[in-house]
């Protein structure tokens, strides 16, 4: 997962010598055609048979379908099977564009052939980056170290940016694993004081500002959590900060929520968080957004956009606690500014105290690919629902993704064995193993914005990224589906959640309108996120040796994929998704209240103005719902497809080309990912965006313009 904190602030062999994907310079030709080169034809190696069988239990009920393939697809999973796909896809690190990246690649490309279904490898070629150095050091001047700062001194300290090695899990000392490091950093070296910023939030930084605390030329310290790290980056550098060093606190993962790895599941003091630091207005890769990023694509000059321009360096809370110990300005006075080490939390560091950062990263463009399986349909009317989860980590990527990746490949195994015996679900379905979703959210959009076209006969997309990490079964889905998708899970329609960002989901539901579904199960204690220490080892240890989460979510997603897709109408609710825009309108006019503000007149008006126009569309909806809930029994094919095509076009009346203001690559009106934190869902994001009254009033105008879209379909005749 791109994102940090949704699910990682729930916070955190011998290689085969291979061909290497080609890099591209940014010093060549971007246009220029990249060489190509196969994926190795590796041989794959067999996952082990677990040394103790896997205790049985018994397993969740999944709810009777009127769908005569759901008993014979509840049959299939197997937690062994589970197991096995954890050990096949979990035994090397495999960072996008890398040669254990190309690897699993083909082992995925290979277990979908061997199913029997058409797999297709979508190479694409974004702009990447990869760590060359990092160095963090303490100079501290108060005993005139700094007279002779590269003479040796007590006072000056290299501080730790890897993982240590642990003889109780002996992958997390694999020769592929880099040091911690935050992909798209600017590369830098530099020696100043130092400031604490709590989370690095945008209200962080306007507390900072109010102190009167100048963080001009200065390196941020920040603790994970809050925000997408992204964000941090672009608050910190709007502030004027010369680097950013941010750290996992024990109050948030660590010593403070129970014991630590090896001996329990939180971080110990070496852990280190990593991931993407890009927080452009657009997913995807960097240099073509909207565009698929082909080898021949026109990119962008990548001194063009605002990518970091900074240093950025994560590090563990050990070496983050030798330089907040050494701080000596005043004591915060928030408590929510306290973190968990035993040491007072000062917002400056002073003059005498400065550290030097010294990153080094090359930001290149690398070939990377997604594996997209089919299964044909029944039906053969074009119709699909996609179900999804990237492949690439940061490291092993035991819990990210691969929680995940293995009920994605389990379900396709189901779904394979029946259709070997006949039983064939009415819709296609696509079981797509997505490529750098960790730089950006890469690979599923370069895929969505290759076949825009083809979705709208799109029924829903199934997202599943790190979804087996507990045993309580959490289900997040468009409005439109909600109803569907408790159906399928047996859950109240009032416990499915609202969607955010951060996934695998984002260019289907932000940019495409295609209904989309979460579903993970969740509450297993501590985390390994986006470590050295996320290894299938740890996973065993924390989440659990049966596997009986990933039999709870592979058995919801079957259940699921068969109530969308063996329909011969996709089980859409226009009423549903009218109610969730209303609801939304009044929960936008009482925030509005909340925060007294000169224009709230016109905003109060404007948000009215969205109510009143989809209020009137309720009665039409409640006749719309009746004949898609009434389409099993149609007999009528044409007219059964003429349904089928207005349902899919639900969602899509939400659309508007313009885009969001600011944000013109989200076209969807009633849904996006939140400007500052990046992962939570953002509803009517078109007035949140508006910067004033009269945006306000523009934003009504669309949405209204939208509501008569949808009016359209649903009285079309």
């Amino acid at each position: 997962m791109a994102s940090g904190l949704g699910r990682g602030e729930v916070i955190c062999v011998v290689a085969i010598a291979l061909m290497a994907f080609p890099a591209l310079t940014l010093a060549q030709n971007p246009a220029a055609p990249i060489p190509a080169a196969p994926i190795p034809a590796a041989p794959i190696p067999a996952a082990p048979i677990p040394a103790a069988p896997i205790e049985a239990k018994a397993s969740q009920p999944v709810p009777t379908s009127d769908s005569p393939i759901l008993n014979s697809l509840e049959s299939v999973p197997s937690a062994l099977r589970l197991r096995e796909w954890h050990d096949l896809l979990g035994g090397e690190p495999h960072v996008a564009g890398t040669d254990g990246d190309a690897r699993e690649i083909r082992r995925i490309d290979l277990a979908f052939r061997k199913m029997g279904l058409m797999v297709e490898t979508h190479e694409f070629w974004p702009l990447l980056s990869k760590p060359i150095s990092a160095r963090v050091e303490i100079i501290d001047k108060t005993d005139g170290a700094d007279a002779n700062p590269t003479a040796p001194s007590t006072r000056r300290g290299v501080l730790s940016v890897i993982e240590k090695n642990l003889a109780e899990d002996p992958a997390a000392a694999h020769s592929d694993l880099t040091w911690g490091w935050n992909a798209y950093s600017a590369s830098g070296d530099i020696t100043c004081e130092v400031v604490y910023a709590n989370y690095g939030t945008r209200e962080d930084f306007a507390r900072l500002k109010e102190l009167g605390v100048d963080v001009k030329g200065k390196i941020v310290i920040a603790r994970y959590g809050g925000n997408f790290r992204g964000y941090k980056v672009k608050f910190a550098q709007e502030a004027g900060a010369a680097g950013l060093l941010i750290y996992i606190d024990p109050a948030d993962s660590g010593f403070k929520k129970g014991d630590v790895y090896p001996a329990g599941p939180w971080a110990n003091d070496t852990c280190i968080q990593r991931g993407s630091i890009v927080s452009l207005p657009y997913p995807g890769d960097p240099l073509t957004p909207g565009k698929p990023a082909t080898k021949d694509a026109v990119r962008l000059d990548p001194d063009a956009i605002d990518l970091p321009k900074i240093p950025v360096q994560p590090l563990g809370y050990g070496a983050a606690g030798q330089i907040l110990a050494k701080m000596t300005g005043s004591e915060v006075t928030d408590a929510s500014w306290r973190g968990g080490l035993a040491l007072p939390y000062r917002i400056e560091g002073g003059s005498a105290l400065q550290v030097r950062m010294k990153v080094e990263q090359k930001r290149e463009i690398r070939r990377t690919a997604n594996v997209i399986a089919r299964l044909k349909g029944s039906a053969n009317d074009g119709s699909f629902v996609v179900i999804g989860c990237h492949h690439d980590a940061w490291g092993f990527g035991a819990a990210d993704p691969l929680a995940g990746t293995i009920v994605l490949m389990e379900t396709a195994r189901a779904f394979a064995e029946c259709a070997a015996k006949g039983l064939l679900p009415k819709s296609d379905i696509l079981f797509c193993a997505w490529g750098a979703e960790e730089f950006g959210i890469i690979g599923s959009t370069e895929w969505v914005e290759a076949h825009e076209d083809e979705l709208v006969n799109a029924s829903a997309y199934i997202n599943l990224d790190m979804a087996s990490m507990g045993l309580n079964l959490g289900v997040g889905a468009s409005p439109s589906v909600k109803n569907a998708v408790a159906k399928a899970c047996g859950i109240d329609p009032a416990k499915v959640g609202m969607i955010g960002g951060g996934s695998d989901h984002v260019g289907f539901l932000f940019r495409c309108a295609v209904p989309s579904i979460t579903i993970g199960a969740g509450g297993a204690p501590g985390t390994s996120y986006h470590s050295n220490y996320d290894t299938v080892a740890w996973y065993r240890k924390s989440v659990g040796e049966d596997y009986f989460s990933a039999m709870i979510v592979t058995r919801a997603t079957l259940a699921t994929a068969v109530e969308i897709a063996d329909r011969t109408v996709p089980p859409v609710s226009a009423l549903s998704l009218i109610e969730a825009i209303r609801k939304n309108c009044a929960d936008l006019q009482a925030a509005i209240k909340s925060y007294p503000g000169k224009e709230d007149a016109m905003r109060i008006a404007a948000v009215q103005q969205v109510d009143d126009c989809f209020a009137k569309l309720e009665d039409a909806a409640r006749a719309f719902d009746a004949k898609v809930m009434g389409a099993s029994s149609q007999t009528d094919v044409a007219s059964a497809q003429i349904l089928a095509r207005r349902a899919r076009a639900i969602d899509r009346a939400l659309l508007d080309q313009a885009g969001l203001p600011g944000r013109p690559w989200f076209l969807n009106l009633s849904i996006a990912s939140d400007r500052d934190s990046g992962y939570k869902g953002s509803a009517l994001p078109s007035f949140e965006d508006a910067p004033d009254g009269a945006g306000a009033t523009e934003a009504a105008e669309r949405l209204c313009a939208a509501a008569q879209r949808l009016a359209e379909v649903l009285t079309e005749k």
